[in-house]
């Protein structure tokens, strides 16, 4: 007997928001059928089997709970729009690498693809909701898409953004700070909004639940972004300073943030920030400021971009200094290839870079993730001379230097002492997230360096001007 729904939500797009958004919906929304499609059949494959595409903690305990029961995964994209009366939209847009607007404005070719599969095989109103981050307009962009037709069937665009963090995804899904719902001030774009808000309304508290116009909705998006990005960048732009000066950027940041107006969040200095959605989102807002003639408030915005390459630089350079000039047949370890922790993400990753500066400076380099290898390498498989070891024991075995790229809980909990016996010497740490106990590894005989203190040597170090 065939179950009977209450609504039948479809999602374009199993990645990285798609796939986990749909689960907890699911999840929390049993009487609804959640259907995710998308183009790539391995990846389907995946979703269907005990081995997910991607790794967030909770996210498999919540997929094997509700796959078969009200959560399917299909490549059939067509069949799903038909039978859909809600869909979100959940697919890349990636920052364009040609034409006008290279380097900064969205790629939407894969939105208004989208955009008219829905419109070729509806033949019922529907609820779109744009979920994938999106320039301000392109709800409006959409609706003239959906409705060229103009063969009866009514399309309301709402505006849905995601504010998840990888790592802990699943925990902000299921305890949102806010869900953001914006639409259209008419009767029929209220009545859609309604809609969405009651199938939040399972478990989100009604408080959390805010709505907008569509506008300010596809904007508060980009924003929230640039502000954490904004934040990163500015500690890390203070903890060059540290290094000068002698100061500590911890001690610092601990007394910013003991102000309440401006609160302790994302004021641990690093190698810089990675990930999907903080570059370019802040690039897309870049070039929307530079689109409405507001150059100044695009340069502003293009710092922030700016002091993150410069601290990746920076690190390097300090690594240069600091092993006498020469990285050249040198064997680095690099503990932790995922832009954060408990992700397998490498989108964006500052080790990447890192990684490939290292190989130009010809160093033996040495990959270590408890999750990321795979991607990792990928992302380097231009490069030669790289070995990938799960065990971060085996991996530092005879290196020079081991560099934090990422602040898996692992490598807190390691034995340095063990390491430091199986390094060469002189041996070093370079902790680009700062969660090492640095005096202690100093003790242990590592000459240590970390991001905006002062380094602790075994020996005089030359004056560095970066």
């Amino acid at each position: 007997m065939n179950q009977i729904f209450e609504k039948k939500i479809l999602c374009i797009g199993a990645g990285y928001v798609g796939g986990p958004t749909m689960a907890v919906i699911a999840h929390r929304c049993p009487g609804h059928k959640v259907t995710v499609v998308d183009v790539n059949p391995d990846r389907i494959r995946q979703w269907s089997s005990d081995s997910l595409p991607i790794y967030e903690p909770g996210l498999k305990e919540i997929v094997m709970e509700a796959r078969g029961r009200n959560l399917f995964f299909s490549t059939d994209i067509e069949a799903g729009i038909r039978e859909s009366d809600i869909i979100f939209v959940s697919v890349n847009t990636p920052t364009k690498t040609y034409g006008a607007g290279a380097g900064m404005a969205p790629d939407l070719q894969y939105w208004e693809k989208t955009a008219r599969q829905i419109r070729e095989n509806s033949d019922s109103s529907k609820i779109i909701v744009e979920k994938s981050t999106l320039p301000v307009k392109t709800a409006e962009a959409m609706e003239r898409i959906l409705t060229s037709n103009r063969n009866g069937v009514h399309f309301d665009v709402l505006s849905n953004p995601e504010f998840l963090a990888e790592g802990t995804a699943i925990r902000d899904l299921e305890n949102p700070d806010r869900v953001l719902i914006g639409s259209r001030e008419t009767p029929s774009g209220l009545r859609a909004r309604d809609e969405l808000c009651r199938i939040y309304a399972n478990w989100v508290p009604k408080e959390k639940i805010i709505s907008s116009s569509i506008w300010s909705s596809e904007l508060s998006k980009l924003v929230s972004n640039a502000f954490l990005a904004q934040r990163i960048s500015s500690i890390n732009s203070i903890s060059a300073l540290c290094e000068k000066t002698n100061a500590n950027v911890s001690e610092v940041a601990r007394a910013v943030g003991m102000d309440s107006r401006l609160g302790n969040k994302f004021l641990n200095a690093s190698i810089g920030f990675g990930g999907s959605c903080f570059k370019k989102d802040v690039l897309h807002l870049v070039y929307l400021c530079t689109y409405y003639g507001l150059e100044t408030v695009g340069r502003y915005w293009e710092g922030v971009i700016e002091i993150n390459e410069y601290q990746k630089e920076r690190f390097v350079l300090n690594m240069l200094n600091s092993m006498f000039n020469t990285l050249t047949d040198k064997k680095i370890c690099l503990f932790g290839f995922a832009f954060k922790a408990d992700t397998g993400d490498t989108r964006e990753s500052a080790a990447i870079y890192i990684a490939e500066r290292l190989a130009e400076e010809r160093a033996r380099l040495v990959i270590t993730d408890p999750e990321a290898l795979e991607n990792a390498k990928d992302d380097l498989k231009g490069l030669e001379d790289i070995s990938y070891i799960v065990d971060p024991y085996e991996a530092a075995d005879g290196c020079d230097a081991v560099a934090v790229m990422t602040e898996w809980d692992v490598y807190r909990r390691l034995d340095y002492k063990k390491i430091y016996d199986r390094m060469k010497k002189p041996a070093f740490i370079f902790d680009g997230r700062n969660i090492l106990d640095y005096g202690r590894l100093f003790e242990i005989g590592f000459n240590v360096f970390s991001i905006g203190r002062p380094a602790l040597t075994h020996f005089e170090l030359s004056p560095s001007r970066h």
